[in-house]
């Protein structure tokens, strides 16, 4: 990996990071836990469809595991990581299936993916199977959480690509 890429997937992770802080500082109007938009899988998002899977996990997991020093929550690791897992192991497909103008759908599905995983995650940790009733919660707020992080990734990817056309400075597309 040359210095330009890891300075790239460097600023991604701490637009990411800046993000998640950010959105600490929102309280959380739903009474259920666990329910927030998740802004910072906007970049995620843009990343799946601009970078190569290896590159995009590096982003995701750095910011995992940085969101978790920086809240000061480290149980939160497990929940991110095994959702970001199941995440990125249904989005990384689909970007074959589904076009870069389209990502919200691949977003939308992506966030049902993250949900099942910590959902999943939270029945091992506590062995109370009877937390599955609380997963039509999380796919209902995941869909729209996951349609809103998805408009917004589409709407940078057609900004940058904009950016890149009254520059004359050739895209690249590295995805494969």
């Amino acid at each position: 990996m040359n210095a330009k890429k890891l300075t790239q997937l460097a600023m991604l992770t701490g637009i990411a990071l800046i993000i998640f802080v950010l959105e600490l500082q929102i309280p959380n109007p739903f009474p259920i836990p666990g329910i927030k938009l998740g802004l910072a899988n906007i970049i995620t998002v843009y990343a799946v469809y601009h970078y190569r899977p290896r590159e995009v996990m590096i982003v995701v997991f750095a910011r995992i595991f940085l969101a978790a020093l920086f809240s000061g929550n480290m149980m939160a690791l497990a929940y991110s990581f095994t959702g970001s897992m199941l995440c990125l192991g249904g989005m990384l497909p689909l970007r074959k299936i589904i076009d870069e103008n389209h990502l919200w759908i691949a977003s939308v599905i992506g966030a049902v993916l993250h949900n099942i995983g910590q959902i999943s995650v939270a029945i091992l940790l506590t062995g109370a199977p009877g937390l599955i009733a609380y997963l039509p919660f999380l796919l209902v707020s995941g869909c729209f959480a996951g349609a809103f992080t998805g408009v917004c990734a589409q709407i940078i990817t057609e900004r940058v690509r904009y950016h890149f056309v009254q520059n004359s400075v050739p895209e690249q597309t590295v995805r494969k």
